[in-house]
């Protein structure tokens, strides 16, 4: 696949890139979207949620009445999950949601994701750039030059610029990272692509054999 670099006022650079068919090119596997997908979410996930179980819970041990003669159904303890202050049963516990996946599948996730990209034109090469102060109105121009200005945009550097991002940050729809950062999920989660030129060489040398 071959794709024009466009510079940051909206016309092409005459530099043509063509994408590598290993990365951009893959016949997308589902599943292994679906489980890095999954990792990367249970990872974000704290597990702190608790609740108070029966036998933690602060009430009387006295029992709630006699074993016998009552005609209803035996009471031993207030604690119990049927009276309001109760225990609950079979609450949540504090847990880790983080899972192991292996380093070919999330490499074949990524590659995938990134071949949807390819197959849906959605993705745009912009020349490299560097901003002097972070300035939003300057970076939101360069998107709706290269016509990218979009609902979830997703734009990967080739290396971490501290003025670009904060540029970007308080844009709710926009997302700027570096290519060490990149991730099925961002991949997946975004409408239009940005890459800016050399985030392509260095996925190309982080293949996996």
């Amino acid at each position: 696949m071959e794709l024009s670099v466009y510079k940051i006022d909206g016309t092409e650079s005459g530099k043509k890139v063509v994408l590598d068919e290993r990365i951009f090119g893959i016949e997308p596997n589902d599943h292994a979207i679906y489980l890095d997908v999954k990792q990367y979410l249970g990872n974000q996930r704290q597990g702190t949620h608790k609740v108070k179980n029966r036998h933690e819970n602060a009430h009387s041990t006295k029992k709630v009445i006699r074993q016998k003669g009552s005609g209803g159904a035996r009471h031993g303890s207030l604690k119990s999950n049927i009276y309001v202050g109760g225990g609950r049963v079979f609450g949540p516990v504090p847990r880790d949601y983080r899972t192991k996946l292996n380093k070919k599948v999330k490499q074949l996730a990524r590659f995938s994701a990134l071949s949807y990209k390819a197959r849906e034109n959605a993705i745009t090469l912009l020349e490299q750039f560097e901003m002097e102060a972070p300035k939003t109105k300057e970076f939101l121009r360069i998107l709706d030059n290269i016509k990218a200005n979009g609902r979830k945009v997703l734009v990967v550097l080739p290396e971490n610029s501290k003025n670009i991002y904060l540029s970007s940050r308080n844009l709710p729809e926009i997302r700027v990272i570096s290519v060490d950062e990149i991730n099925t999920y961002a991949i997946m989660n975004s409408n239009s692509l940005v890459l800016v030129d050399g985030v392509q060489d260095v996925l190309v040398s982080r293949i996996r054999c």
